[in-house]
């Protein structure tokens, strides 16, 4: 197993980590109102319960990073447009401690996190989307993901274990990843400590 060594928190959370997603579904809820889908068309659309969706509205669930991504893809929107906790920063630079942070899962012992560190705020229109993404040990995407698109990405520290199709690779760092996002992929931390990957798709998605 390589050795990964804690790196050093340099992104300021744009949201207070005891409250994750305090404003999602309320935008969820608003976005599906604006495009006139009842709680049944966006659940069927995106392959959810409409249980699970009336408690994601409500507040009272927190979805997988991949439901997620299928109700922002039935609504024509996308991650950072429903989950983004304040307006995107003017300008081509982000300086550093600047960088909006999204986080998924996570939240107590024995509950591995996922969390995004902005390297280019996703905006409606944008191609091009770039993300620091932060697994800690045993973090998972749980289930996998499919859309339109291409990904490459780059492993700075730790451990990925990525699923593409029907192979599974084990990448450490330095190594690297391409490949079209229509084949089904997932991807966890099997390492004991945090992994941090540099990865980019187009169009934004996340």
């Amino acid at each position: 197993m390589r050795n990964a060594r804690e790196p050093v928190q340099r992104a300021k959370p744009l949201e207070d980590a005891s409250t994750p997603f305090s404003h999602l579904g309320i935008r969820i809820r608003h976005a599906r109102m604006l495009r006139g889908m009842t709680l049944k068309a966006l659940a069927e659309t995106a392959q959810c319960s409409e249980s699970l969706l009336s408690r994601i509205e409500r507040n009272q669930a927190t979805p997988s990073l991949a439901t997620l991504h299928r109700l922002a893809c039935a609504l024509d929107s996308n991650v950072a447009e429903l989950a983004q906790a304040e307006a995107p920063r003017a300008g081509p630079v982000t300086r550093a401690g600047e960088h909006p942070v999204v986080r998924f899962g996570g939240q107590g012992p024995g509950r591995p996190g996922i969390r995004l560190e902005r390297v280019v705020t996703p905006v409606r229109g944008q191609l091009l989307q770039a993300d620091i993404h932060v697994l800690e040990a045993g973090a998972a995407s749980l289930e996998c993901i499919v859309h339109a698109g291409e990904e490459v990405g780059y492993v700075i520290e730790g451990e990925l274990e990525l699923g593409i199709g029907t192979e599974t690779y084990l990448l450490g760092p330095g190594d690297t990843f391409y490949f079209p996002s229509d084949r089904p992929h997932s991807y966890r931390n099997p390492g004991r400590t945090v992994t941090r990957v540099f990865w980019s798709n187009t169009p934004t998605t996340f």
